[in-house]
């Protein structure tokens, strides 16, 4: 797929469900961007993300909701790029991590040394982005 368009190729789809971080770009308050790798899942419709309610992306998103998410890495000529752009919106003291989510990064809390419970006590927000535009190579 090449272009903008909210209708993402079965390659860009499997890449994000299987990619484990994404960057999140937020805007700081002069304007200039922020980029912070982060846990996420795509559940074909909205990113999810949890963070910590500390986080400077949180203050960001709360001044303005805009936002850019990039798939790490490309090929070896600089194709299988993707990028997102929407809107953020912050979630405080979800019930539980997004069921997606949980399942995709189980291994990563455990290899943290946390439990569920425990990540979920410290990434006690949620940030959901509705894309309003992807692109793609």
């Amino acid at each position: 797929m090449s272009g903008s368009s909210l209708d993402i190729s079965p390659q860009v789809q499997q890449r994000l469900q299987e990619t484990v971080i994404i960057w999140l770009t937020t805007v700081g308050a002069d304007g200039t961007p922020h980029p912070n790798p982060v846990w996420f899942y795509w559940d074909g419709k909205i990113f999810f993300i949890h963070s910590q309610p500390t986080s400077t992306k949180l203050k960001n998103i709360s001044r303005n909701p805009r936002v850019s998410l990039n798939l790490e890495g490309s090929d070896e000529l600089g194709d299988d790029i993707v990028i997102a752009v929407g809107s953020a919106q912050i979630e405080k003291n979800p019930r539980h991590l997004e069921p997606g989510y949980a399942e995709k990064y189980v291994e990563h809390i455990r290899n943290l040394g946390m439990t569920t419970e425990e990540f979920e006590q410290d990434y006690s927000v949620l940030i959901k982005v509705t894309p309003t535009k992807f692109r793609a190579w």
